[in-house]
């Protein structure tokens, strides 16, 4: 089985290109970092990986995405080895993406100045009147309710 999944945040905006021919299809391709859960003196912190989807996918991203944005990638491992101009092997790989999601919220991802995190509404409390169109259910009716 070949399936990876990576959370990570866009290193730089996505490149998106169509192909040619009658059925003109997206191609997206971007890189995401990815922190290192452990972290040793002297390495990276992260690891950087070249992404690339297709159709829908794509097109998604083009709408969607931008550096920083935090996302969800589900994908499976592709070798994209070859030869050089100089006969030197070079080795890669590459993320061909299956499935994108949105790691946190826009809010978060816009980074306000409460670093993406706000307060909840005050709620009124439950036997508090409040003038929204609903009414208090006085106490002891319970047993008149048909969906108890």
């Amino acid at each position: 089985m070949n399936k990876v999944i990576l959370v990570g945040r866009l290193t730089r905006d996505p490149e998106i290109r169509y192909s040619q021919g009658a059925n003109a299809m997206a191609i997206a391709r971007f890189s995401i970092a990815v922190d290192r859960r452990f972290k040793r003196e002297g390495e990276p912190d992260a690891d950087f990986f070249n992404c690339s989807a297709f159709g829908k996918q794509a097109e998604f991203v083009e709408r969607y995405l931008k550096q920083g944005t935090k996302m969800v990638v589900v994908g499976r491992i592709q070798n994209d080895n070859y030869t050089n101009r100089d006969g030197q092997k070079v080795y890669s790989v590459q993320i061909m993406v299956d499935e994108l999601e949105f790691a946190e919220s826009k809010n978060a991802s816009s980074g306000g100045a409460d670093g993406g995190f706000s307060q909840p509404a005050a709620r009124p409390t439950p036997g508090a009147a409040a003038n929204d169109g609903f009414m208090n259910v006085p106490e002891g009716i319970d047993e008149e309710l048909p969906f108890n």
